[in-house]
C-alpha cells in the first residue's frame, strides 16, 4: 500500500515508517518539522535501506496537502501529527484546538476528495478519563470531556467523536482507532529515540537525560499512591511494538470485516499497550540493573489529575489484528539508554 504519515519525523512516527518500510509498503511523509527533525528521516533510510517521500508541510496548508494527493497514489493515511505537550496544553489551550482540530479536518477533507478513505487516527489514553478502572477495555465509558484533565487529550477525544460522525454519513470510509498507553523506548540500533525538546514531559525519557548527565536528578511526583510501592502504575509499551500495531491495523483495510464499535461497522477502536502495569520505581529500578547505572531522584508531591493505576485489557487487539507485543521492560529501558547515550543532544 501507498501510505500517507502525517508527523512521520516524530518519536512514534519514525519508528512506525521503520515497520512499514519493512512490511513492504511505500510511505509519503509529511511533516512541519515544528517538534521533530528531518534527521529521523534521513535515519530511517539509513536503518531500512528504501526511500522516504518526504515534504516539509503544514496540515494548516490545504493547497499544499492537494497537490501531494494530486501527486501521489495514496490508498491509506496515518495521523500522527500534532502538539502533544500536555502540559503545554494547559497553558495553551487555543493554540492547541486550532491546530490539532484544523490539521485533522484538513487532512480528512482531503482524502475523501482524492477517494482516500482508509485512516488510522493516533489517539491516546486519556480518552478514557480519570474515573476508568484498570484494566481499561475499548468500552470502558468514553465521551466526558469534563474527565479530561488537559486540552491535549480532549482534542483526542473530539477528533474520535469527528471520526464516528463522519463515518455515518460516508460508508466508504475506514477508520481505525489506537488508543495508546505510554510508548518508551527507542529502535534497537541507536538510531532512533525520543527527543523531547526542553525538559521532558514523560518518565522515561526524563530518566534517559539523567542517565547521559543531562539533567541532575530525576523529580518523581508522589509515593502514597494506592500501590505496592507508593509510586504510580502506568502500561509501557516499546515504541516498536507499538509501530507494528499499526502495520497490524493496516490488515482491517483489506478485508469485509465489520466493527461493533460503530453503527455502521467501519470505525474499529483498538487499544495498544501490554496489558502490564509497571510503578515509577520498577523503571527506574529496572533502568539502573540491565543500563549497570545509577539514576538520582527525588520524591516530590503529587500533580493534579495523576491516578493511582492505569494499565489496558489487550485482548481486543490481539484477537482482532493478531497483536501481542514482543518487548518488555528490560528492552524498553536498554533501548531508551541506548538512543541517549548515542545522541546525548538528540538528533541536533
Amino acid at each position: 500500500m501507498n501510505i500517507l504519515v502525517a508527523g512521520g519525523a516524530g518519536y512514534i512516527g519514525s519508528h512506525t515508517i521503520v515497520e512499514l518500510l519493512n512490511s513492504g509498503h511505500n510511505v509519503i511523509c509529511v511533516d512541519n518539522l515544528s517538534n521533530s527533525s528531518k534527521v529521523a528521516i534521513d535515519r530511517v533510510e539509513e536503518i531500512t535501506n528504501k526511500k522516504v517521500l518526504f515534504y516539509k508541510t503544514d496540515l494548516s496548508d490545504k493547497n499544499s496537502l492537494n497537490d501531494i494527493f494530486e501527486n501521489n497514489r495514496i490508498d491509506a493515511c496515518i495521523m500522527f501529527a500534532g502538539l502533544k505537550a500536555v502540559g503545554e496544553s494547559t497553558k495553551k489551550p487555543l493554540l492547541y484546538y486550532m491546530n490539532n482540530l484544523t490539521s485533522f479536518m484538513n487532512l480528512v477533507e482531503v482524502m475523501i476528495s482524492h477517494n482516500c478513505y482508509n485512516i488510522i487516527f493516533s489517539s491516546s489514553a486519556t480518552v478514557y478519563g480519570l474515573l476508568a478502572k484498570s484494566p481499561i477495555s475499548e468500552d470502558s465509558y468514553v465521551g466526558d470531556l469534563g474527565k479530561i484533565t488537559n486540552p491535549y487529550g480532549k482534542t483526542k477525544l473530539i477528533i474520535e467523536q469527528m471520526l464516528f460522525d463522519i463515518a455515518k454519513v460516508n460508508d466508504k470510509l475506514k477508520i481505525v482507532i489506537l488508543r495508546y498507553f505510554n510508548p518508551v523506548g527507542a529502535h534497537k540500533s541507536g538510531l532512533l529515540g525520543e527527543d523531547p525538546r526542553g525538559i521532558p514531559n514523560n518518565l522515561m525519557p526524563y530518566i534517559a537525560k539523567v542517565a547521559v548527565g543531562k539533567m541532575e536528578k530525576l523529580h518523581i511526583y508522589g509515593n502514597d499512591y494506592n500501590t505496592k510501592d507508593g509510586t504510580g502504575v502506568r502500561d509501557y509499551i516499546h515504541v516498536v511494538d507499538l509501530a507494528m500495531g499499526h502495520v497490524a491495523a493496516l490488515k482491517i483495510f483489506e478485508t469485509n470485516k465489520k466493527s461493533e464499535d460503530s453503527g455502521n461497522g467501519n470505525v474499529f477502536v483498538y487499544n495498544l499497550g501490554t496489558g502490564v502495569g509497571y510503578s515509577v520505581l520498577d523503571v527506574v529500578n529496572t533502568y539502573e540493573k540491565v543500563n549497570n547505572i545509577k539514576i538520582n531522584y527525588v520524591i516530590d508531591g503529587r500533580r493534579d489529575g495523576d491516578v493511582d493505576t492505569l494499565y489496558c485489557n489487550p485482548k481486543k487487539a490481539r484477537e482482532e489484528l493478531n497483536f501481542k507485543p514482543q518487548l518488555g521492560l528490560d528492552d524498553m529501558c536498554r533501548d531508551s539508554y541506548n538512543f541517549q547515550k548515542n545522541n546525548p543532544n538528540g538528533y541536533n
